[in-house]
C-alpha cells in the first residue's frame, strides 16, 4: 500500500491527510468522513459517509489509499444525520457492506423516527440560522445495519472501541484507539465553529461545542465531552474542523470543564429541556419558540447567497 500511495498524483493527495497511523481524513465542502486500515487483516473501514456530493470522492480516496481492496470490510457511523450519511445509499449501491452504528441511532436509520427538529435560533452564525431547511428525516438501511453498544470493539478491528457518546444525537458514538491515543469524535465536539459559515471556509482550529442547531440534550453533551476529554487522547479528529493535537488539546479541557459558558446557547430550544428519545426513536421534543417560521424564512433568503460563497471558496481551493 505504502508503494502505491507514493505514486499518486499531489493534487488527488491534498483533498485528504494523514492524521494518524493508518488513518486518514477526507473533507468535503463542511464535513469530513475517515478511512482506518487494519495492517495485520489488510481491510479498512469508512467513518462516516458525508453529504451526497462525496459519493465520488469517497471511492476515489479508497482506490488511491487501498486498491485492490477498494471496498471497505464495514461502514461505521458516529451519527446519522444528513450530512453524516448523504452518500451512503450510493456507496451501499456499490458496496454490499453492513453498516454499524449504536443501537440507540437504529430508529434514524430504519426509517422509525425523525430526528428531532433543528434549532435555528440556537445562536452562532449563518448556518444556524439556516439549520430550520437542513433535513431530519431518517433513512432506511435495514439490511445493511448492525449496532453496537458502549464498549464494544468494531468487528475487524479490534483496536477500536465504540463510545457512546449522546447529546448532538441520542446514538451519537465515537470511536478511540487506545494504543496511541486516537479519537474520532464525531459531532460530540468539533475542531471548528460549525454555525458560523465564515469559521467553515477558513476552517479556523478551534476546540468547540457540539453543532448547536442539531444538538437536542445538552446534559448528555456534557457527560459525553467530560468522558472523551478524561481520555486525554493525543489526536483528535471531528466531523467538522481539522484534526488537532499537541496544546490545542487543552481546549478540550477547558471546554469540558466550562461547557456550559463555552457551548450551550442561551436561548436554544434545547438548552433547558432536551428532547427524548428511547429505542423507538424520539418520544418528546420541547415546544418550538415564536418567530421560527419568520425565521426560517429569512434563512431561505441567505441560503443561495450563503452556500454560493462557500462553493465559490472550495472550489477555489
Amino acid at each position: 500500500m505504502a508503494e502505491r500511495i507514493q505514486l499518486i498524483d499531489m493534487r488527488t493527495y491534498a483533498k485528504w491527510r494523514c492524521i494518524a497511523p493508518g488513518v486518514w481524513g477526507l473533507r468535503d465542502k463542511f464535513v469530513n468522513v475517515y478511512f482506518i486500515h487494519n495492517k495485520d487483516t489488510k481491510k479498512w473501514m469508512l467513518v462516516d459517509a458525508g453529504l451526497k456530493t462525496s459519493t465520488g470522492k469517497i471511492r476515489q480516496a479508497a482506490e488511491t489509499l487501498f486498491w485492490p481492496e477498494s471496498a471497505p470490510a464495514c461502514i461505521v457511523l458516529t451519527h446519522g444525520h444528513f450530512d453524516h450519511v448523504g452518500a451512503l445509499p450510493a456507496l451501499l449501491g456499490a458496496w454490499n457492506v453492513p453498516v454499524f452504528a449504536h443501537e440507540l441511532e437504529a430508529p434514524y436509520l430504519t426509517g422509525r423516527s425523525a430526528y428531532p427538529p433543528a434549532d435555528p435560533l440556537a445562536g452562532g452564525g449563518l448556518m444556524t440560522l439556516m439549520s430550520g431547511l437542513y433535513p431530519n428525516k431518517p433513512i432506511d438501511i435495514s439490511g445493511h445495519l448492525m449496532t453496537l453498544a458502549d464498549n464494544d470493539t468494531i468487528p475487524g478491528f479490534p483496536e477500536w472501541r465504540c463510545l457512546h457518546t449522546p447529546g448532538h444525537s441520542p446514538g451519537h458514538m465515537s470511536l478511540y484507539r487506545e494504543s496511541d491515543g486516537v479519537l474520532i469524535a464525531g459531532d460530540a465536539f468539533v475542531t471548528t465553529k460549525q454555525e458560523s459559515l465564515m469559521a467553515i471556509i477558513q476552517q479556523r482550529k478551534e476546540i468547540c461545542g457540539p453543532p448547536r442547531y442539531f444538538t437536542c440534550d445538552w446534559q448528555a453533551a456534557e457527560r459525553s465531552v467530560k468522558r472523551l476529554a478524561a481520555l486525554k487522547p493525543v489526536v483528535v479528529a471531528t466531523g467538522h474542523g481539522k484534526p488537532v493535537r499537541g496544546y490545542l488539546l487543552r481546549e478540550l479541557q477547558q471546554l469540558a470543564g466550562h461547557f456550559n459558558e463555552m457551548a450551550v446557547p442561551e436561548h436554544g430550544r434545547y438548552s433547558a429541556e432536551p428532547a427524548q428519545a428511547d429505542g423507538n426513536g424520539v418520544q418528546y421534543v420541547p415546544p418550538r419558540r415564536k418567530g421560527v417560521r419568520a425565521l426560517a424564512a429569512f434563512a431561505g433568503l441567505l441560503l443561495v447567497v450563503g452556500v454560493g460563497v462557500l462553493l465559490t471558496k472550495q472550489l477555489k481551493r
